[in-house]
């Protein structure tokens, strides 16, 4: 089976532990770097769950410790979602500290993508600082990213500020850098996020299927307070699933950039699908996702982690 090389780059998280797991025993995937990032909770914090989550799913994966703080603003975390270490809910063992690297996250993704002879993915979970860094110090690596996948941004209303998604607003600045690359770009915005929920019963499946599927039931019954019983909304898994399978999913390609200065509508992600602007399309936008069948397989695939 040909394999795609991927990048994982994260700030670890409730639904970033629940997507980056499922990823880890898909065959066709192969993980070569977690970049971990200041986001949902501090850098100390994002890099000590990723280690903790790899550690409890038994996979040697290298880990880099990113960016403390956004570009040019203040820290803002996520701590009333994700608990004050950003995975509460769930006792995960030591973590092992042989995986994290003594290079910086920019560092490590540059060296991984200048030594890999296909071009990598990068999936973003989390604030877009570590990739702004990235493409802005080593513009040579443009040509070795076959594409971005990032979870942010939104169609529609956002969850930081009135049209504002938390991973794009908390940095901006690099958003707005990311989008203005030239690189190819997915965005699986809040609005796939908001359809493609797990249910109190799927849940209760997930605790029946094994270890892997009872930590994420534990961490999600703890997740946004704990009201499981609206449905658990699937931000981060659904950039995952998008990678491992996108027929789940619909998309339009559309002009985006992102709002940088306006407290109005700062880190509003502007999508524009018909050309009003008069720019050239630089992304490809999910517009629909298929929840049912999207319950159905990530249940499985956490189910099917048990084997692997």
């Amino acid at each position: 089976m040909e394999t795609r090389k991927i990048i994982i780059d994260t700030d670890p998280g409730i639904d970033d532990a629940a997507a980056i797991s499922v990823m880890l025993s898909e065959p066709s995937l192969d993980v070569k770097l977690i970049a971990s990032v200041s986001g949902n909770v501090g850098i100390e914090h994002t890099t000590n769950n990723a280690l903790k989550l790899l550690t409890f799913l038994k996979k040697d994966v290298p880990v880099a410790k990113g960016a403390a703080a956004p570009l040019l603003r203040d820290n803002r975390f996520a701590t009333n979602a994700h608990g004050k270490s950003g995975m509460g809910g769930f006792e995960f063992p030591e973590p092992n500290k042989e995986l994290l690297l003594k290079e910086n996250a920019v560092l490590s993704e540059y060296r991984v993508l200048m030594e890999s002879e296909e071009k990598v993915t990068i999936l973003t979970l989390g604030p877009l600082t570590n990739i702004a860094l990235l493409i802005s110090t080593f513009p040579e690596v443009k040509e070795k990213i076959q594409e971005i996948v990032t979870m942010g941004g939104s169609t529609e209303r956002g969850n930081i500020g009135i049209y504002g998604e938390f991973n794009v607003t908390i940095d901006p600045e690099a958003a707005k850098i990311v989008f203005r690359s030239g690189i190819p770009i997915t965005m699986v915005g809040l609005d796939i996020g908001r359809k493609a929920r797990l249910t109190v019963e799927d849940l209760e499946k997930l605790e029946e299927s094994g270890e892997t599927g009872r930590m994420i039931s534990s961490l999600f019954r703890s997740y946004d307070g704990g009201h499981v019983e609206e449905g658990v909304k699937m931000y981060d898994p659904s950039a995952a699933m998008y990678l491992m399978e996108p027929e789940l999913f619909e998309t339009k390609d559309a002009f985006i950039d992102v709002e940088i200065s306006s407290p109005l509508t700062m880190g509003a992600t502007a999508v524009d699908f018909d050309g009003t602007l008069s720019e050239t399309k630089n992304a490809a936008v999910c517009v629909d996702v298929d929840a049912e069948r999207f319950r159905r397989r990530y249940v499985k695939r956490v189910a099917d982690t048990e084997c692997k």
